[in-house]
């Protein structure tokens, strides 16, 4: 699945499994209310523990063989790799725009953290929710802790469930 974050310093766009969509959620509720990519990926680490390193070691990769006036890497890597292998990365242009709102596999999603808006472009996987529950990892592996969010009343979900 692809996640796109939004935060004051930009959009940045990854592929990770599919039960890192309850993560992030749930990191989104949290008390610390993330502001900052950095933020997000910490308060999602007892859900997904490699995550951080994974997005932020890309992000690295990225910036390494990126400039503001050439983004021939990442266009390559782009053409060269399957949509669900595509690299971390930056939106710069409007080529990575329109990779960062395409969905891979199961979908994707965009934390809006300005906005306090989680948009849903398309989620085949399950449906978010205000309110649930992650299973907590331990060395990469489940435990027996659950841990129970609730989002803000300030965060919006887009599209939101009606009540009938």
């Amino acid at each position: 699945m692809r996640f796109t974050v939004v935060d004051p310093r930009g959009r940045v766009s990854f592929i990770a499994s599919c039960s890192t969509l309850e993560a992030l959620v749930a990191a989104c509720a949290s008390d610390s209310q993330p502001r900052t990519l950095e933020q997000l990926l910490k308060a999602a680490e007892p859900f997904v523990p490699d995550l951080p390193d994974r997005v932020l070691s890309g992000l690295a990769v990225f910036d390494e063989h990126n400039s503001p006036e050439n983004f021939r890497w990442i266009h390559a890597a782009l053409d060269y790799c399957l949509p669900q292998e595509s690299p971390v990365l930056r939106v710069v242009d409007p080529r990575t725009e329109e990779v960062s709102l395409s969905p891979v596999r199961a979908g994707v999603v965009v934390f809006n953290l300005l906005a306090k808006r989680i948009v849903q472009l398309q989620n085949t996987y399950s449906e978010i929710r205000r309110k649930g529950r992650v299973r907590v990892l331990r060395n990469n592996q489940p435990t027996d802790r659950v841990h129970r969010y609730e989002l803000p009343e300030d965060w919006s979900l887009v599209p939101s469930r009606t009540a009938p």
